[in-house]
């Protein structure tokens, strides 16, 4: 017996589709789909999510200096003259970091090879490509979705059939995170 769906696709293919839904329904919450893509969707789903939960606390705060350039009003890097040339001016400023201890970074990077990057489109710009924003899916996992499950041994998703779908008869159900 097979350990896992087809779904009719090549290896290539299958893998793609699986990691978009599973992106999906991590950032949006849930997702609508078919009974046996929901079953597969669902397995890898709560593997991340386990995975984040466990290791969700793995981590140490500290503290380094960082050089950063000082701005104007408008936003605009001071620059200062200084032998004839324009050179950027800078200020030490120290920043607190969350520094990953080696199984928190091999748990993130497990999960990267699972997810695709997302970038989100404000409203008040969609269709524009300009004020588009590059979201840290694995930053999302561990600072969202994992204390949420904290508590919880499993059961992270839930498949709700809605009925069948128009064209093809398939089962349509809706995947989403408890």
């Amino acid at each position: 017996m097979a350990k896992y769906r087809k779904l009719s696709r090549t290896s290539d293919q299958r893998r793609a589709l699986l990691k978009n839904q599973v992106t999906a329904l991590l950032y949006n919450g849930k997702i609508v789909t078919t009974e046996a893509k929901a079953k597969e969707v669902q397995k890898i789903a709560e593997g991340i999510i386990a995975l984040a939960v466990k290791e969700k606390d793995n981590f140490e705060t500290v503290t380094v200096k960082a050089k950063v350039a000082r701005k104007d009003k408008d936003g605009k890097r001071v620059k200062e003259e200084q032998n004839g040339k324009k050179v950027t001016v800078y200020d030490t400023v120290d920043k607190e970091i969350k520094k990953d201890m080696p199984s928190r970074l091999h748990a993130r990077r497990q999960m990267l090879k699972t997810l695709v990057p997302v970038t989100a489109v404000p409203t008040d710009a969609a269709g524009k490509k300009k004020n588009t924003v590059s979201v840290d899916m694995v930053a999302k996992i561990f600072d969202e979705i994992a204390p949420k499950y904290a508590t919880r041994n499993g059961g992270y998703t839930r498949i709700v059939k809605i009925g069948q779908r128009k064209g093809d008869g398939a089962m349509e159900v809706l995947l989403e995170l408890v």
